[in-house]
């Protein structure tokens, strides 16, 4: 835009001109009514710079990426995670994303090595750029297009970078005729902005692509959900934290490592063991399970590896223990971390060898086993205690699935509720229903025993209730108050002279193998006499089962409870 108004002397500020003022607020203004409209970069980007060129004469405008904004960069882009490099790093290579004014080959013309020509060191120093003329900056490389094709005039060439999280990512970058009556700190001071709007598009945009891309994750969970059976594997529900852990159950299901199901109590384990069995070509093959829980430790070796006929009193002929009976199968060790170290050793040389030997025998049988262990403690933790074998923590920690709680998917339990009314009701010759209210107020519910506990409570209220149709607030007389939830809470509360009960081994769910001097005699006796002499409130008091408990008092003398 001419002027016949003389260049004002260099110590001078000049007023603003009116009419450039107009030019920028008109160009701010269209460029944030694209904006609303869209998130496309390269439709806003594009129009900015044009824009531009047509309101403030910044021509030939162009935004220059960094080879590193990509999918992965704009994702952490999304999650505001800055991508600062070392300083060590060498700074990266740049292309022109967008443009105006530009061709396509002048585009394609438009790549920098690290720290190349003006557009790389601004992209390599953070620091503006403005070359007042390029004919006398030798580091101007020209390179998009030919000095021959610019006007013959003084030149200018104004280079911003871009940033999002104090990273540099991009630069905006433009020509200028030198000779205009606009000031160049005012041209500048505008492209400040428009550089960092631009940064603030790129961030935003990669923001809805995250999420984009996370929702068509989950309705691809869901279409497949719903393209298969409602219950796979005899497995209900389609949440996706649900559908997750069955995805990567599928995953690894023709894989023969070990499987380490990790939950709390009452989430399926044993469904999703026979499901990683059903899954796999073993699916006919035996499925054994085995509950370590339950299997007293002098009986463990000869119930998991079997014994020979007169291997001890009584064994009046050979036996095949589990492994030997699950061999081409798969075997379920439920409870894991309730074996004793003892055997834990034994168990870890089975894995290793793929041999075994019976109680009594001389040779070792060939077994070819898939094993699948499940745990609701925390084994990591067992391990730093020295309750469970490292070397077998990570033999069987090679596919971990984290089995939800079904405080984590509340979704299913309006499904579970119908499966269980339907099995209970058909099997005791009942026709209960439960009213949406009802199955709301079941949704509500915490559920700290998870699918156990639901199933539970379903079973309590058909084989209970006198209604057809149950409410919900005949729902709430079955259900357990939300504050008993805590197991044994009570032992907490246990102080009888200097006994205190601890409350991390307050009657856990599932109780740690203890040394036999593991409590003192006085300890022994402070929990009898907290609990009345009962045997069973005193162990559960001091984290321990009846039968470690008893050991314990008879291992000191104490075996006369009524003395005590």
């Amino acid at each position: 835009m001419a002027s016949s108004a003389r260049t004002p002397p260099p110590s001078s500020k000049p007023a603003p001109d009116p009419q450039w003022r107009a030019q920028e607020l008109l160009l701010m203004s269209e460029v944030m009514r694209l904006v609303g409209k869209s998130l496309a970069p390269e439709v806003v980007l594009r129009e900015m710079l044009h824009l531009m060129s047509e309101l403030l004469g910044l021509n030939r405008g162009r935004i220059v990426l960094a080879d590193f904004v990509g999918d992965i960069a704009l994702q952490g882009l999304a999650d505001r995670k800055p991508m600062a490099r070392p300083a060590s790093a060498p700074a990266p290579s740049s292309t022109i994303r967008y443009a105006y004014g530009l061709t396509r080959e002048e585009m394609a013309r438009g790549r920098y090595g690290p720290g190349e020509g003006i557009t790389g060191r601004v992209l390599a120093t953070a620091q503006p750029i403005i070359v007042q003329d390029i004919d006398a900056e030798p580091q101007f490389l020209a390179r998009s297009v030919a000095r021959a094709q610019l006007p013959q005039e003084v030149v200018a060439f104004i280079a911003l970078p871009i940033e999002v999280n104090r990273e540099v990512i991009g630069v905006l970058a433009c020509h200028r005729i030198r000779s205009r009556d606009r000031q160049l700190a005012d041209d500048v001071a505008v492209l400040k902005i428009l550089a960092t709007l631009a940064g603030q598009l790129l961030q935003l945009q990669a923001l809805v692509a995250e999420k984009t891309r996370a929702l068509q994750a989950k309705n691809q969970l869901l279409t497949r959900a719903l393209e298969t059976a409602a219950a796979r594997y005899g497995i209900i529900g389609t949440s996706p934290a649900l559908l997750q852990a069955l995805g990567e159950l599928e995953r690894v299901s023709e894989a023969t490592a070990s499987v380490l199901l990790l939950g709390e109590s009452g989430t399926g384990k044993e469904l999703f063991a026979r499901a990683v069995h059903l899954s796999s070509q073993r699916r006919d093959q035996p499925f054994i399970k085995v509950n370590c829980a339950a299997i007293p430790d002098t009986l463990f070796e000869s119930e998991l590896f079997g014994y020979e006929r007169g291997a001890f009193t009584g064994a009046q002929s050979a036996r095949a223990g589990w492994f030997e009976q699950a061999d081409r199968g798969t075997i379920f060790l439920d409870e894991i971390g309730e074996m004793p170290l003892a055997m834990q050793t034994k168990l870890l040389r089975t894995l290793q060898e793929g041999t075994i030997v019976r109680l009594g025998g001389k040779r070792e049988i060939r077994v070819e086993v898939r094993v699948v262990a499940a745990t609701n403690r925390d084994l990591a933790q067992e391990v730093q205690r020295g309750s469970f074998r490292r070397d077998l923590f990570y033999r069987l920690n090679v596919i971990p699935i984290r089995l939800p709680s079904l405080r984590e998917r509340p979704q299913d339990i309006r499904a579970l509720a119908v499966h269980f009314l339907s099995r209970i009701n058909q099997a005791n010759q009942r026709n209960v229903s439960l009213s949406p209210a009802a199955l709301a107020r079941l949704e509500q519910h915490p559920w700290p025993g998870n699918i156990r506990e639901l199933g539970n409570v379903i079973e309590r209220l058909v084989l209970l209730t006198d209604s057809a149709m149950v409410s919900a607030l005949e729902v709430e007389r079955f259900l357990p108050p939300e504050e008993d939830a805590a197991p044994a809470a009570f032992a907490q509360q246990v102080v009888v002279g200097q006994f205190h009960a601890p409350p991390e081994r307050a009657a856990p769910a599932v109780r740690d193998y203890q040394p036999a001097r593991s409590h003192s005699a006085m300890q022994l006796q402070q929990a009898l006499l907290a609990h009345g002499g009962n045997q069973s409130r005193a162990a559960q008091a001091l984290g321990l089962t009846v039968r470690q408990f008893s050991y314990r008092l008879r291992k000191m003398g104490l075996h006369n409870v009524d003395n005590l």
